[in-house]
C-alpha cells in the first residue's frame, strides 16, 4: 500500500531562524500541526518515500532523523551523523543505541520515551532527554511527529532534536547542571517556554539556583542578544522602587541632580528579572502591573511617555497565591505574572544531583588547588537535607576545601550539622529514589527494576554484566528470559 502523504506541508522555518522551503509541500516542524498527506498519482516503492523524507530531513538545521516503528533509523540528516556519529542511513542502528547506548527502548531503561508516546496517541510528542554525543552527554529536548500511511497505520516517524546549550548533564558547563528526573522536568519546562515572549514565573526555595534558571531562559529565546537586567525586588523600598524600575528625570526629587535611566529602560529588547517578586510593596504593584498592561511608563518627574519592550521573568520563594487570599498581593499582578510558572525543585528532592554538582561547583570555586570529595564525606552530603539548597552545597564545599589545605574533603571537615543531619539515611538518591524510596517496595520488585534498567544501558556483553552484577552468566540469562516473559504478558 502506498504512503498516504497528501499534504504533507513540510515547512522547515527553524527554532532559530526562517529556513528553506523544499519542493511544493513540507511538514510544519513538530511545532504546530500534524502530518496529513501528499496523494501520489501512481505509487512507488517505499524506499522512495524515505528518500522524499530524507530530504526533508536535510532542511533541518538540527539533528533530525527518519524512525521506522519499531524503533530503527531508517535516514539521518547531516546535522545528526556529525553529532551521533552515524552514517546517513543512521549505521544500522535504532534511536535509543544512537541517542543512549542502550540496549533496550527507553521507557525500560527508567527513560520516558517519545516514540512510544506517539505511537500510542498517533500525535506529535515531546520529551526532554540526556542523550551521548560525539561531545559528551548533552540534555536534548526531543520531538516525534507520526506520519501515517493510506489506511491511517503510522509508517513512519521524524524525530527532531533540539540541543539546549544552557544546561548539561555533566560538569565542565558554566549553565545549569543536572540530570535527575526533578532536573530534567523542570529543564523540560524551560525549554517549552524559551522561545516564547510569555511571561515565567519561578517558585522555589531560597538557594534552589533562580536566577541562574531566569538568565538560562533569557540565553535560549531570541532575545538572547539583548541584555538581561535582574532586579532584587527585597531590596527595594517603596521610595526606591519607582525610581530604580522606571528611572528619573533631573530635580525630581532632593539629589537628583541629574537624569538616570532606569531598568526597565536598561533591559530593552532583552529580559527583565524581577527576583523575589513577592517583596514588591503592594502599594508599588498597580505600577508595575500598569507597566504590563500598557508597556509603557514615564520617568519619575518625567511627562513623556516612553515604550516599554522587555520578556518578563519573575521568582519568589514565597506563597504568593496565599499572599492574594490575605490582601498582600494583587490579584490581577499575579495572574498576569503567572502565565508560565515552573518549579525549581530543591536540592534534597535531586539528591542524585549532588556529585554532579559538587564536581561542577568545585571547579567554579576560586581556589588555587580544586577541592576532593572522600567517598564518606560524599555519602554524607548525599543524606544531608540541604535547607539552604544549591547555595549552601556551595558554601559547604568553600569552607570544607579551605580547611583540607589541599588534601581530600573527609567527614571533619564538614559542618557539625552536615554530619548530624547526614548520618541517617534518607532522601531520593539513587536510580529514581530506587534504592531510598519513600516508602518500602518489595525486593524482588526491586532486583527487577534493577535487572531490567542494568541490562539496557550496560555498554558490555551478558557475559561482562553477569561478572558486573555478581551471579553466573547462566542466572543473568534465566532472569532475563523471566523478564521478557513479564513483558509480553503486559502486552
Amino acid at each position: 500500500m502506498p504512503l498516504n502523504l497528501t499534504r504533507l506541508n513540510v515547512s522547515i522555518a527553524q527554532r532559530d531562524g526562517g529556513g528553506p522551503s523544499i519542493g511544493t509541500a513540507f511538514l510544519d516542524p513538530l511545532v504546530r500541526g500534524e502530518v496529513t498527506s501528499i496523494t501520489k498519482k501512481a505509487p512507488e516503492p517505499q524506499d522512495s518515500y524515505v528518500e522524499t523524507l530524507r530530504q526533508v530531513l536535510e532542511g533541518f538545521r538540527e539533528p533530525a532523523i527518519l524512525l521506522s516503528p519499531d524503533y530503527g533509523i531508517l535516514a539521518a540528516n547531516g546535522a545528526y551523523q556529525r553529532v551521533y556519529g552515524t552514517d546517513r542511513n543512521g549505521s544500522g542502528r535504532t534511536c535509543f543505541e544512537a541517542s543512549h547506548g542502550f540496549r533496550r527502548p527507553c521507557d525500560e531503561a527508567g527513560e520516558s520515551c517519545p516514540l512510544r508516546a506517539a505511537l500510542d496517541s498517533g500525535h506529535r510528542e515531546r520529551v526532554l532527554h540526556v542523550h551521548h554525543t560525539e561531545a559528551g552527554r548533552e540534555h536534548v529536548d526531543v520531538e516525534l511527529l507520526p506520519i501515517r500511511g493510506e489506511g491511517g497505520e503510522i509508517r513512519y516517524l521524524i524525530e527532531r532534536l533540539h540541543h539546549m546549550p544552557v544546561s548539561a548533564p555533566q560538569a565542565g558547563s558554566g549553565g545549569l547542571v543536572g540530570r535527575s528526573k526533578a532536573f530534567n522536568a523542570m529543564l523540560g519546562l524551560i525549554s517549552r517556554v524559551a522561545p516564547s515572549n510569555a511571561s515565567a514565573l519561578l517558585l522555589g526555595e531560597s538557594g534552589t539556583g533562580k536566577e541562574l534558571i531566569a538568565r538560562a531562559i533569557h540565553e535560549a529565546s531570541p532575545r538572547q542578544q539583548s541584555p538581561f537586567v535582574p532586579v532584587e525586588c527585597s531590596g527595594l523600598t517603596e521610595t526606591l522602587f519607582e525610581s530604580e524600575l522606571f528611572g528619573h528625570e533631573r530635580g525630581a526629587f532632593t539629589g537628583a541632580t541629574s537624569a538616570k535611566a532606569g531598568l526597565v529602560e536598561a533591559a530593552a529588547g532583552g529580559t527583565l528579572f524581577l527576583d523575589e517578586v513577592g517583596d514588591i510593596p503592594l502599594s508599588q504593584q498597580v505600577k508595575l502591573l500598569r507597566l504590563l498592561e500598557t508597556h509603557a511608563y514615564r520617568r519619575v518627574g518625567g511627562v513623556e511617555s516612553r515604550r516599554a519592550d522587555f520578556r518578563l521573568v519573575c521568582a519568589t520563594h514565597r506563597d504568593l497565591e496565599s499572599m492574594v487570599r490575605a490582601g498582600e498581593f494583587r490579584e490581577d499582578l499575579y495572574y498576569r505574572i503567572n502565565t508560565f510558572p515552573i518549579d525549581v525543585p530543591p536540592l534534597r528532592e535531586r539528591a542524585e544531583d549532588i556529585p554532579l554538582l559538587v564536581e561542577a561547583l568545585s571547579e567554579r570555586l576560586d581556589l588555587a588547588v580544586p577541592p576532593r570529595l572522600a567517598d564518606e564525606a560524599l555519602k554524607i552530603l548525599m543524606r544531608y537535607p540541604f535547607p539552604g539548597n544549591v547555595r549552601e552545597l556551595r558554601n559547604i564545599l568553600e569552607r570544607a576545601a579551605l580547611l583540607a589545605d589541599g588534601e581530600a574533603i573527609r567527614p571533619e571537615h564538614l559542618p557539625d550539622r552536615v554530619r548530624e543531619g547526614g548520618q541517617a539515611p534518607g532522601g531520593t538518591g539513587g536510580l529514581d529514589g530506587l534504592l531510598h524510596p519513600q516508602s518500602l517496595r518489595p525486593l524482588d520488585e526491586i532486583e527487577r527494576e534493577y535487572l531490567r534498567h542494568a541490562a539496557a544501558v550496560y555498554p558490555g556483553d551478558r557475559r561482562a554484566l553477569a561478572k558486573t552484577l555478581g551471579i553466573s552468566e547462566r542466572s543473568l540469562y534465566r532472569r532475563l528470559r523471566q523478564l521478557e516473559g513479564e513483558a509480553g504478558e503486559g502486552h
